[in-house]
């Protein structure tokens, strides 16, 4: 019995001692450092970007009132939301006749390309940064003494940076326009009930696009933090310090021309005087 304790006893102990041994290998303090505490600004606002864009949702309506005493006011509520394939949602249009009640409809636009890159490149991102992090914290060694990581962190961190921007910028343009597809007044635009004299229609629930907006915000805030990024990662490649090298150089050359023209100088000034 006590052999088999034993045992449980060590096989418990043994994950936590890994767990141990990973907390204490972390170095928090590049946390302090410019290149540590962006990433952890990247990692959060990745999620906060995808996050926002990927569980959005939405209703619109309209009201219709026939003319005909038969039927009573009609309250339309369609619901919508990511990924914005508003061609697929339906609707029941009500019909002023006394032969049929409704017809179905759809409303107008596919906005899905717009809004699933945005969240992909979240979701990206989020692994990516948190990945980065790891190695920051864990293998900086490693970092430091191989010059592909920093060169491959920069080349990711260039594109990151540029598509970024392609994403907010699309998916900017892409709310618009599922802002004006989603409108009480467009959904009442597309109803032929609404267009003659049997019936009359006004605009019910207006769409509380709010925290869609956010996540157009948070794009460009992390295209700014992936831009500003660049150069704290271009300081870590060997390029930033091939460049100081001929700096360095070009200024010796400079002192070297100088000493000696100062030194004739000063001999001629002393032949002179003699």
């Amino acid at each position: 019995m006590s052999s088999t304790e034993s045992a449980g006893r060590t096989a418990d102990k043994s994950p936590r001692q890994q767990v141990d041994r990973l907390l204490v290998g972390l170095r928090w303090r590049r946390l302090e450092e410019p290149l540590g505490f962006i990433k952890v600004l990247q990692w959060l606002f990745a999620i906060f970007a995808f996050g926002s864009c990927g569980s959005y949702s939405g209703e619109t309506g309209a009201m219709v009132r026939c003319n005909n005493e038969a039927k009573d006011v009609s309250s339309i509520i369609v619901a919508f939301g990511y990924p914005f394939r508003l061609h697929r949602i339906q609707y029941e249009m009500p019909l002023c006749d006394e032969e049929s009640s409704s017809k179905t409809m759809h409303l107008m636009g596919d906005f899905s390309a717009p809004a699933e890159f945005f969240v992909t490149l979240g979701i990206f991102s989020f692994f990516y940064t948190m990945a980065a992090l790891v190695i920051y914290l864990r293998f900086h060694n490693l970092y430091t003494e191989n010059k592909r990581f920093p060169l491959v962190d920069f080349c990711v961190t260039v594109s990151f940076t540029f598509f970024w921007l392609v994403a907010a910028a699309a998916w900017g343009k892409g709310l618009t326009d599922v802002k004006g597809a989603t409108r009480p007044s467009s959904l009442t635009a597309a109803m032929s009930v609404c267009h003659g004299e049997e019936a009359v229609c006004s605009a019910g629930a207006t769409p509380s696009m709010g925290l869609a907006n956010i996540s157009v915000l948070f794009g460009f805030i992390n295209f700014f933090l992936w831009a500003g990024n660049c150069w704290f990662v271009f300081k870590e490649t060997p390029w930033h310090g091939q460049g100081q090298g001929q700096d360095q150089d070009q200024d010796q050359d400079q002192d070297q021309g100088q000493g000696p023209s100062q030194e004739s100088a000063a001999e001629q000034g002393a032949v002179e005087k003699q």
